[in-house]
């Protein structure tokens, strides 16, 4: 085996793609135990700064790199992420490892089974070294924890990194290793994408097999490239019959991203319909990726947004019924233990009516129904990912008031109730570099039409800046 390492000035290993990573070990150019290590290395300056991590496994993930070695040296991979660092959200199960939902009020239970996507990722060889951090319940978009310490961004230490798949974000932006593993309810995977600068997919509902599955609730992949999160794809796909609300298993080609602009029907949506405005940067920039895809021979309109008050509402009521459910099997001292934030959301859930909450998850239908008409007309929908350029470390949501909590999830949330597939990619930066999202959403099911879109666009916007650095301290 190859002991080179990347010279003074070329990527260094823990920044490599997963792809570049799969080419290298078939080659020899460096090893799995040798790539751990240096994430490894990279996260330890990086940790002290952000906290992305929860249940951090060196010891675990060194084995697992040596028997890759072991099998690269042989030329005898196990899969299509054989020797690959991978991270994962805590409430996604894997064997033997608690999950405190990002809660100090949930008691700790070791997990009997990895979840679909964990054990997806174990077959195809991907290191497992770390979960990462989520808000209590998964409830906020944000890095703030009653369980976890504070989460980061490591474009900007003193802002957010969004949530609820905050270590994910945070991770995938400070370079430790090029796959991490988010959930997406109501843009729990884009929001962090966006706010750190990366591409996460929030696939059709049903495309990877989850448990426990739940109305809107995915698993989809945070990376730097698209390349990345479609060999990510590949692999959570499969099917697992744990999930009852899973789609068929498809022949889909996740290599096939090659996908042309020229003709398609694109829809410029820049106003939600209901809550947070865009910030003129964010409005600049989504404005700025219609322009690239109208130069490249799309067909560009601009439409309405799809959500009402009503919806939005609706859907707080649904959601704050559901988390006082699980707030009220909890005895007073382990309820207090929650964030103050959260609780006060879930405490309203006990006053509302049964009907109010039946009206309430009636909304997801009529979202359903709005996306529907829309992309009778267009193939693709493009908009910001979060109408907020960023928001300090601290907060539990842009707006900070449990009795409005959703008004930044706009942009993010209708795509979780019409089950279509939606993608944040970094579309530029504001005035001091940091990155913004752009969306990009597609019909039911066109999860690859997504990508590809996507992959179209990272050539058309423009040259990136450069990766976040260690702060100095």
């Amino acid at each position: 085996m190859s002991k080179t390492r990347p010279e003074q000035g070329v990527t260094s290993l823990h920044d490599l793609s997963a792809v570049d990573l799969i080419a290298g070990y078939r080659t020899r150019q460096f090893s799995p135990s040798e790539v751990l290590e240096d994430v490894l290395t990279h996260v330890a300056r990086w940790e002290p700064h952000i906290k992305a991590l929860y249940a951090f496994d060196a010891d675990g993930a060194r084995q697992a790199a040596k028997a890759s070695t072991d099998r690269w040296t042989s030329g005898e991979s196990s899969g299509p992420l054989d020797g690959v660092p991978v991270t994962i959200k805590e409430n996604i199960a894997t064997k033997g490892v608690p999950m405190p939902l990002g809660a100090a009020s949930v008691k700790l239970v070791p997990a009997s089974a990895d979840a679909p996507p964990a054990a997806r990722l174990r077959e195809a060889g991907a290191i497992i070294f770390s979960k990462t951090t989520m808000p209590d319940y998964g409830m906020l978009s944000s890095g703030l924890s009653s369980f976890h310490a504070l989460t980061r961004n490591p474009w900007d230490v003193s802002k957010n990194p969004g949530g609820s798949s905050a270590g994910a974000g945070a991770a995938g932006a400070a370079g430790y290793g090029p796959l991490h593993l988010g959930t997406d309810i109501g843009g729990s995977v884009r929001l962090p994408a966006g706010w750190c600068g990366l591409v996460g997919l929030k696939p059709s509902l049903g495309r990877v097999p989850i448990d426990p599955p739940y109305v809107g609730r995915v698993a989809g992949p945070i990376t730097r490239t698209v390349d990345d999160n479609a060999l990510m794809m590949s692999v959570l796909s499969k099917p697992d019959r744990r999930d009852g609300m899973s789609l068929p298993p498809d022949n889909i080609n996740w290599k096939g991203l090659e996908k042309s602009p020229r003709k398609l029907r694109i829809g410029l949506m820049l106003n939600a319909g209901v809550g947070q405005d865009a910030e003129k940067p964010v409005h600049e920039v989504a404005v700025k990726a219609a322009k690239a895809f109208e130069s490249a021979g799309a067909v560009v309109t601009e439409v309405k947004g799809i959500l009402t008050r009503e919806m939005l509402d609706g859907l707080d009521n649904f959601w704050r019924a559901r988390m006082w459910d699980d707030f009220e099997k909890l005895d007073p001292e382990q309820r207090g233990k929650a964030l103050p934030y959260i609780r006060q959301w879930a405490e309203r859930g006990a006053k509302l009516s049964g009907v109010e909450v039946i009206r309430g998850f009636n909304q997801t239908m009529a979202i359903r129904a709005a996306a529907a008409k829309l992309f009778c007309e267009m193939d693709y929908v493009i908009s910001p990912t979060s109408p907020v350029v960023n928001f300090a470390a601290d907060l539990a949501a842009p707006i900070n008031d449990p009795d409005k909590p959703f008004e930044h999830i706009c942009f993010t949330v209708p795509w979780n109730m019409s089950e279509n597939p939606a993608i944040s990619i970094n579309g530029g930066y504001d005035a001091k570099g940091f990155p913004i999202g752009v969306q990009i959403v597609g019909r039911r099911f066109d999860d690859i039409g997504v990508l590809g879109v996507a992959k179209a666009f990272e050539g058309l916007r423009g040259a990136q800046r450069s990766w976040p650095s260690v702060p100095a301290r």
